[in-house]
């Protein structure tokens, strides 16, 4: 079983998140979803037909959603079997927080790695 396929998405915070992804969606050219963020598709190199995305996405400063380290970024990994990985991951002690969710675009999962940062796994569907 792979772990982690790819980068699913980079997160950062920001004083005025809008404003940001405005900034870059019209300085380098970078379109923004209907959802506010910036997804870069791309077609998997094993499999042409097969789409994937990868995420950048701009989050007001105060945000909780990258965890309770004050950190200013979160890494979000796509990964092919969610919930395998995550009993994998208990198994050998690492920190994973028992909340999933799911949405049409996937399904995800949390963990924290030794520092504290809060990583977010990402199986799409």
């Amino acid at each position: 079983m792979k772990k982690v396929t790819g980068i699913g998405g980079v997160f950062l915070k920001a004083e005025d998140p809008k404003k940001l992804t405005d900034w870059y969606s019209e300085n380098l050219g970078i379109q923004k979803s209907e959802h506010g963020a910036i997804v870069f598709e791309w077609a998997n190199a094993e499999n042409p037909n097969e789409k994937g995305q990868t995420v950048f996405s701009l989050f007001k400063k105060d945000t909780g959603y990258f965890g309770k380290k004050k950190t200013d970024f979160m890494m979000n990994f796509r990964v092919e079997n969610l919930e395998e990985l995550l009993k994998d991951l208990r198994s050998r002690g690492i920190e994973v927080e028992e909340k999933t969710e799911e949405y049409e675009y996937g399904k995800f999962g949390w963990i924290i790695d030794p520092e504290g940062n809060r990583i977010e796994l990402w199986e799409p569907t």
